[in-house]
């Protein structure tokens, strides 16, 4: 498992080749304190609601992902692509500028997710030989691998805006467009209905703000290149695998022991 985790990792790392560093060097202007607040207020909220080993573990889950954005953005030209992480929200990866074709805007959102892949798998087969060693080192990776699945399985179920949701948009598009605007409706409808039922006003919150997202993800898709229907089913493909990887990886386990 250890050798399919480093591949893993590898094989992230030759698809984001490009934009795991910035190409320009950085320049300290001053302390963005507001970025630093809201770094310390996810650190603090996580570990408050969750546990200090959990909300380490969510932490460096979330933060893995929202650099896999970002290298992703890079990668599509973007230099100036950003995160800030958001307390019990997770985080938010930024640019000043829409990606210009739908091809690379699923490739920044399914790297997201994807860059998770080979840690969580590696965690997992380095968990097995740490608990002759340490069984806190032990204790420590199995749960980062289970939050990690668990966290980018939900990420990417068919729900509006998470990453799931944009990229199913992306591929409905590519086979008849009027499909991806009602699909979008349909999952961001489908996110209200599911937080109503578990009475999650955070991730009510958050589904509201899909909802108000919904025309300006429309006149977007109109102005960027679409997806070709070959490539959209090799997306299809690419989406599928990658959750079905989280949810037997580690998603599965965590809401077993949580849920």
């Amino acid at each position: 498992m250890i050798a399919v985790g480093v591949l893993m990792c590898l094989a992230t790392g030759y698809a984001l080749r490009g934009g795991l560093f910035a190409k320009r060097k950085t320049e300290i202007v001053g302390m963005d304190m507001q970025g630093l607040a809201f770094g310390g207020l996810s650190i603090a909220a996580a570990m408050w609601f969750f546990g200090p080993m959990v909300g380490i573990a969510i932490i460096f889950a979330v933060v893995i992902h929202e650099y896999g954005h970002v290298c992703a953005f890079r990668v599509a030209g973007h230099a100036d692509a950003r995160f800030r992480l958001i307390p019990l929200m997770g985080g938010v990866a930024i640019s000043d500028s829409i990606p210009a074709s739908q091809e690379k805007d699923f490739f920044i959102t399914l790297m997201g997710p994807a860059i998770g892949l080979g840690p969580m798998i590696l965690a997992l087969g380095l968990s097995g030989i740490m608990w002759g060693v340490s069984v806190d080192v032990a204790v420590f990776l199995s749960t980062f691998a289970m939050v990690t699945g668990a966290l980018n399985f939900f990420n990417m179920l068919p729900f509006w805006p998470l990453d799931g949701g944009r990229m199913l948009r992306v591929i409905a598009h590519a086979f008849w467009p009027p499909l991806a605007y009602l699909l979008a409706i349909a999952m961001s409808a489908a996110f209200v209905a599911a937080a109503i039922a578990m009475q999650s006003f955070v991730l009510f919150f958050f589904a509201l703000m899909g909802v108000q997202s919904l025309a300006s993800s429309n006149m977007l898709a109109q102005v960027q290149h679409p997806l070709s229907r070959k490539r959209a089913v090799l997306a299809a493909s690419a989406y599928l695998f990658t959750a079905a990887t989280f949810f037997f990886g580690g998603g599965y386990s965590f809401f077993l022991r949580f849920l």
